[in-house]
This record gives C-alpha cells, sequence and structure tokens, in this order.
C-alpha cells in the first residue's frame, strides 16, 4: 500500500506593500486541495449533507422538535 503524504500548504496572505498576487507554488497547493475534496465526494454525498442540515435543525430545536412528536403521536392515537 503506497500512501501519498499530505503537506499542508504554506499559504501567504499579506503583501507587505507589494502587488497582491500567488506564486506558483500556492495555485499548485489550491489545486492539489481542490482535487483532495473532490475525491471525498462520493456516491452519498449528498444525502450525507441533507442528513446533516436535518440533524443541524434539530439538535438546535430539540425540545421544541419533541414536543411536536409528542403531540403528533397522541392525536394519531385520538384519531384512531
Amino acid at each position: 500500500m503506497t500512501a501519498t503524504p499530505y503537506f499542508s500548504p504554506a499559504w501567504t496572505t499579506a503583501s507587505f506593500g507589494h502587488d497582491a498576487d500567488t506564486l506558483p507554488a500556492e495555485l499548485s497547493s489550491l489545486g492539489a486541495h481542490l482535487d483532495a475534496c473532490q475525491g471525498l465526494r462520493g456516491r452519498w454525498f449528498k444525502l450525507q449533507c441533507l442528513a446533516e442540515a436535518t440533524h443541524k435543525l434539530l439538535a438546535a430545536r430539540f425540545m421544541t422538535t419533541l414536543v411536536g412528536i409528542v403531540l403528533l403521536c397522541a392525536a394519531a392515537t385520538l384519531a384512531a
């Protein structure tokens, strides 16, 4: 098994009085990072994003969600 070592890019964000410009090494690092990110997007990526968004919504409003589920179950029980 051959593993490609991951080196973090060395970004420079200050121009120190010069024109702001990107170096070829920075563009190369950015391209490698974007390729790695694109590789992580598999078959189930959209479903995973939907699950994360649902979890964030429900986790932030846990008690409200719990009360809503209890009321929905109670209404279903009374209607039957």
